[in-house]
């Protein structure tokens, strides 16, 4: 017997509406930019705020550095390496990426060992190339070898549509990703490295008795920006990640195909500033509020009810707070016999065809199998469904 994806729309009218106008009417209403590629979201909730061709490719440039920074901190985390472990210099880093190269760089001295901990703050203060290549030659044994880690990595957080094929974002074909990637990377590192995140806005770094200030343009502004940075590519324009956080508020933006550093800068600052003071919080739901029900074939009683293990609450717009509509979605048939505490679904919560937010749900009672006859009647009612 085939399995069936089955939905079931909220039984709480009141709490949303259908009809809601559609995600790019929305958002071109909410919020018009000149970004080629852009996703934001709100942390706590995981709202979306903004998405235009968040699952569109582009080319990753010096971004790249956000997952080199990943294996980096993951790698500390292990025990593989420690702050102190020397790297040496090779003439290929010095080359590619340090004096020699033209690109951003911590002006690494060839031959000479560098901490990691120092390694690290020159990719992260200075953008440098030299010191990704140090890493990546360290810890892979060269820097495509650790492209190959990166994108492997990438799989596994969940990031499909990313790939790397060295340290630094230089170019390479294999150097791709999209906004929405982006977005849930630069929330990882929020999130699974918090005593490595105020690296981000450390103000400047000497290394090699140069003096150089954080690349990140965005901190200067006082707007509640502390982390992450900018890249640029050929043929695809200005791209920028940024995370900001403003009276307990946080977001996390990704922006891609700007014109110039200029309009890099004035639209990241547009959109965090329209995030972070068009919205309130709303509980929809509190914690463990029933949400709906699943019907349960072959069990004792015929549905069960459904509530989720946190408060459902969005990130909403201040002068549209109801355009929102809702769904529970779980495998059908759901099955006798069910447990207490199961999770059999997901609340689906969207604004037009736009997903907002996915809360797994779970059930609130142990369904036992049912007597022959319910069992009976629900096969029949399982196969009836089956044929249409």
């Amino acid at each position: 017997m085939r399995s069936l994806l089955f939905s079931a729309f909220l039984v709480a009218a009141t709490a949303f509406q259908p009809g809601a106008a559609s995600a790019a009417e929305e958002t071109a209403a909410a919020f018009p930019t000149k970004a080629k590629q852009a996703y934001m979201i709100e942390a706590k909730t995981g709202t979306v705020l903004l998405a235009t061709n968040e699952n569109q490719s582009f080319p990753a440039a010096s971004l790249t550095k956000l997952m080199t920074m990943e294996l980096v901190f993951a790698a500390l985390e292990r025990g593989e390496i420690s702050p102190e472990t020397l790297y040496p210099v090779s003439e290929y880093a010095w080359r590619t990426g340090g004096a020699p190269s033209g690109t951003t760089t911590m002006f690494a001295a060839l031959k000479s060992q560098i901490k990691v901990d120092d390694l690290i703050k020159g990719v992260i203060v200075q953008n440098a190339n030299d010191a990704c290549i140090v890493l990546a030659e360290g810890m892979a044994g060269g820097d495509q070898q650790f492209g190959a880690r990166m994108s492997a990595r990438a799989k596994d957080l969940g990031l499909a549509r990313s790939s790397f094929g060295n340290s630094t974002g230089l170019p390479d074909a294999e150097n791709r990703t999209t906004a929405r990637d982006m977005v849930e990377l630069a929330r990882h590192l929020y999130t699974a490295y918090p005593q490595f995140y105020p690296l981000y806005k450390q103000p400047d770094f000497t290394w090699n008795k140069i003096f150089q200030r954080n690349k990140n343009p965005l901190l200067a502004l006082n707007m509640g920006v502390d982390g992450f940075g900018g890249g640029f590519a050929e043929g695809s324009g200005f791209a920028m990640v940024a995370s900001a956080e403003r009276n307990g508020t946080r977001l996390f933006l990704a922006m891609g195909g700007l014109a110039s550093d200029k309009e890099r800068l004035e639209e990241t600052k547009k959109a965090l500033d329209w995030g972070l003071s068009s919205f309130e919080t709303k509980i929809i739901f509190p914690q463990n509020e029933v949400v709906g029900q699943a019907s349960v074939y072959g069990g004792a009683v015929r549905h069960v009810d459904l509530v989720a293990r946190e408060p459902v609450d969005l990130y909403l717009p201040t002068n549209s707070p109801d355009r929102l509509s809702g769904r529970i979605v779980y495998h059908w048939p759901l099955r006798a016999p069910v447990a207490a505490g199961q999770e059999v679904g997901t609340l689906k919560i969207s604004a037009g065809d736009r997903t907002l937010r996915e809360i797994p749900l779970f059930t609130t009672t142990a369904v036992e199998k049912g007597t022959l006859v319910n069992q009976a009647t629900d096969a029949l009612l399982e196969l009836a469904f089956f044929w249409l």
